[in-house]
């Protein structure tokens, strides 16, 4: 996401935020938050409000200070009006349906961290955005990853070789270059998987490289573990050589921040969040 299309969205959910001067308190409706969330129909949209209002509870949250339930009359054209459903929204409120959104959507992506942060600006958001792609893209290497382990035990592998497997494949990614070989550049504990300190575009390329090896053990119907790490291997070279022609070596970009860091980050920003938002007030006139 670049710094226009931030900078364009961060106008756009300024200029829709309201507050609440008695209260110092500000908000949302939702109906003003759909369209910029990326959302065409407000039954879609209630769908993911009940989604962040079971969050709310499960983080030990009292919904009813940070949703609120309003109606409000609209023009229809010449005088006439009607009433509609909306919600006012705290800020944490806000965050939490970010959160409960589709994060593959430009828009959901920035507003998990528009609303995250106090101090709204740009810099600081984009900051954010560039640790929650990674965060994201990290997510989904764990979940292919762990589809190949169930995959390839089904056909003869045991988790021992699974290991063997995904090694080998970093080696034929990072160009020779072992995990451990890795981990030694980059300083990392032998514990701590290798893709916690990857920048977002490296995680990508081995998310892809084991997505192409699940493809082909099921459609070429692979046993053993001889045949899966040629596989492997070779969807780590095609990686590797679609990256090269852009001129990068995955091998030589430098590491990124611990993200387990980052995700405890995000973990103690909910709770930091509620407090920050404070209460919506009991009554609203519509």
């Amino acid at each position: 996401m670049n710094s226009e299309v931030v900078r364009e969205l961060k106008d756009r959910f300024d200029g829709i935020s309201q507050c609440i001067p008695e209260e110092n308190i500000e908000f949302w409706f939702a109906r003003d938050l759909m369209k910029p969330l990326g959302y065409s129909r407000w039954e879609n949209f209630q769908s993911v409000i009940k989604k962040a209002i079971e969050s709310c509870k499960t983080a030990g949250g009292e919904p009813n200070n940070h949703f609120r339930s309003v109606t409000k009359m609209v023009n229809l054209g010449s005088g006439a009006e009607r009433t509609i459903n909306d919600f006012m929204l705290t800020r944490y409120a806000c965050y939490l349906i970010a959160q409960n959104g589709d994060s593959r959507k430009e828009s959901i992506a920035f507003a998990q961290s528009y609303f995250a942060i106090q101090t709204r600006k740009q810099e600081v958001i984009e900051d954010r955005i560039r640790l929650q792609i990674r965060m994201d893209v990290r997510e989904r290497l764990r979940e292919s990853e762990k589809t190949l382990s169930q995959n390839i035990y089904e056909r003869g592998v045991d988790y021992a070789g699974f290991g063997r497997i995904r090694s080998t494949g970093d080696a034929a990614l990072f160009g020779g270059q072992t995990t451990q070989d890795m981990k030694n550049k980059y300083g990392i504990i032998e514990t701590r998987p290798l893709a916690d300190f990857l920048p977002a575009l490296t995680i990508a390329a081995k998310n892809l490289a084991t997505e192409m090896t699940n493809h082909n053990v099921l459609h070429e119907n692979l046993h053993g573990e001889t045949p899966i790490t040629a596989e492997h291997v070779q969807n780590n070279v095609s990686v590797r050589d679609m990256l090269g022609q852009r001129g990068i070596k995955p091998e030589n970009l430098p590491p990124e921040e611990d993200i387990k860091k980052f995700e405890r980050r995000v973990k103690s920003e909910g709770k930091k969040l509620e407090k920050e938002s404070g209460k919506l007030p009991e009554t609203k006139e519509d």
